[in-house]
């Protein structure tokens, strides 16, 4: 687990009432979409609704419930996926950027109906830029 690597600095940008900001994988190995459970973003402590986020990877967008069943596309530990929502920021200025991710490990067994989740949240400041 990585943690203070999931937001990619220098990346947050503003469209009208949608912000979004890359993320980088924590975690040392590929994923399939179906191990990302589930993301928050907020902007200066204020969350963007969760029926609003997107996630975008190889490029294409989905939402989580989309994710939930996709074993077509990966997230590498390279490669940086967007997450986005519905949150007006104003471009050119400072903002705190929190995101959390949940994510499931299917090769970790836990239990007998268990794999590994994990949790993890990364804060970072940053300047919106227009999109």
């Amino acid at each position: 687990m990585i943690p203070d690597r999931i937001i990619e600095q220098g990346t947050l940008t503003t469209h009208g009432a949608r912000t979004a900001v890359e993320v980088r994988l924590p975690w040392y190995r590929a994923l399939p979409g179906s191990c990302i459970a589930g993301a928050t973003l907020s902007i200066d402590g204020v969350e963007a609704p969760a029926e609003s986020l997107r996630w975008q990877m190889n490029g294409r967008e989905f939402g989580f419930d989309e994710l939930r069943t996709n074993t077509d596309e990966w997230w590498f530990p390279t490669d940086s996926a967007v997450l986005s929502g519905d949150l007006a920021v104003d471009p050119g200025a400072e903002h705190e950027v929190t995101v959390g991710l949940t994510l499931y490990i299917p090769y970790i067994i836990i239990s007998d109906t268990e794999t590994l989740h994990i949790d993890e949240t990364n804060t970072k400041t940053m300047k919106a830029v227009a999109a």
